[in-house]
């Protein structure tokens, strides 16, 4: 009877646990969870509903929302696809459904269904779950990693690893799969580099833009639909929609934006110019041309009165004096040097960046384990027979709708069917 440890209690340890325990049910299967609670981020994601997936059937596209890793999804995605993950809830009775913009929640809107629906699994396969173990270090059973599979017994001898935890015990497993999450920094992978892996050092990724002090955070909750946000001085630049908080900027676009740029606005030390077009990438030419119109077709109204862009109106007296526009003054009286300072606030306006906030539960690591060193096909380290990775651990990090779970319920599943194939075949 073979053993498997799975270390990490999230989407992709419990994912891959309860896979594993279904395919082969004589396998004996552990969870390890050094916290003491079970699928923290599932509970909280989408604030409290769990944007299980993405609505995208196409696995070229889909590969194409990671900013690391999108050569090796692309490969798992052929074993297991959103279309899988959406199958595999529906049959034990959880629906999805798909919002606008293409995220998939359950239809309860609540992360508790999804939840409840994993941890019936649990119990229906017989997985044991411990919790408050903390992993040490995973130590390999001699030269070649052990003998036989499957005869290991409780001192450990004939099994490939020894799991050593936190307070001196030790479990011997002939599978081990690292599903713990990504770490904040580079010196907690050390038990991992000790099994001779690689790391990618770690940054943040998924992050808003802290403007602190700057007139624009008093019109914390204003939003646009579409924007356009680029970093000067490079070529990173997102459209979508785009909320003013408290601190500084958020919303999809500046999520997606600390994705795709997560390693060079890490060098740039979170210090760097953001440039707003809030009129959805408008050009200043099309702009300027609309507004000489508008001098014509409203000439005897005041400028502050309404805005032919249907943007927020605490917004638009923010641009009208951010351009030295009076609000007593009429469309026929505006001064040319102010329209243009007026379509340079609307098309390219300057917004210095300085440091970042973690966004609440969407929080995700870009760095962990280098690819190279995993099989996409197995989720199998290639130096490392038995071993297995699973999850945010590696260096795959999606942009914000639904991706990192989708890679989360792809990796478990790949490691769990090979795992289940090995034991089966004996």
């Amino acid at each position: 009877m073979g053993k498997l440890i799975v270390i990490g209690g999230g989407a992709a340890g419990i994912f891959c646990a309860v896979n594993a325990a279904r395919l082969d049910p004589s396998l004996q299967v552990t969870v390890l969870e050094k916290t003491g609670k079970l699928l923290s981020k599932v509970k909280v994601s989408g604030g409290g509903r769990c944007n299980v997936t993405h609505a995208c059937f196409e696995i070229g596209e889909m590969a194409k929302r990671y900013p690391r890793g999108g050569q090796f999804v692309r490969k798992a995605f052929h074993r297991w696809f959103t279309t899988d993950t959406i199958g595999w809830f529906r049959e034990r009775g959880v629906a999805l459904k798909t919002e606008a913009d293409g995220r998939m929640f359950p239809v309860s809107d609540s992360s508790q269904t999804i939840i409840d629906c994993l941890m019936k699994e649990v119990n229906l396969r017989g997985v044991e779950i411990r919790m408050m173990a903390e992993v040490k270090d995973v130590e390999r059973m001699g030269a070649e990693g052990g003998a036989a599979v499957g005869d290991s017994t409780e001192d450990g001898s004939g099994s490939r690893f020894l799991v050593h935890l936190a307070g001196g015990r030790t479990l011997p497993a002939d599978y081990v799969c690292i599903a713990c999450g990504g770490y904040p920094k580079s010196g907690m992978f050390g038990w991992i580099e000790r099994l001779g892996h690689s790391i990618e050092p770690p940054v943040p990724s998924l992050f808003t833009f802290n403007m602190p002090g700057h007139p624009v955070t008093k019109l914390m909750g204003v939003s646009v639909p579409e924007a356009q946000v680029k970093i000067a001085g490079s070529k990173l630049v997102e459209k979508g929609p785009l909320l003013i908080t408290h601190w500084g900027l958020s919303g999809p676009v500046v999520l997606r934006l600390s994705a795709w740029g997560a390693r060079e606005l890490a060098g740039k030390e979170y210090n760097f110019m953001a440039q707003i077009n809030w009129l959805a990438g408008a050009s200043e030419q099309a702009v300027r041309e609309r507004l000489q119109e508008i001098r014509y077709d409203w000439a005897a109204q005041k400028i502050s009165s309404k805005n032919p862009w249907g943007l927020p109106q605490r917004l638009w007296e923010f641009f009208l004096s951010a351009a030295g526009i009076g609000g007593e003054l009429r469309w026929a009286d505006l001064p040319v040097a102010a329209q243009n300072r007026l379509v340079s606030q609307l098309c390219a306006g300057p917004f210095p960046v300085q440091g970042k906030t973690t966004f609440k539960e969407e929080f995700v690591t870009a760095g962990g384990v280098k690819l190279a060193e995993i099989d996409p096909n197995t989720g199998q380290s290639r130096k490392v027979p038995g071993l297995f990775f699973a999850g945010e651990i590696l260096d795959v990090d999606g942009i914000t709708g639904g991706f990192n779970f989708q890679h989360a319920w792809t990796s478990g599943w790949i490691a769990a069917d090979t795992i289940g194939g090995y034991d089966r075949r004996g």
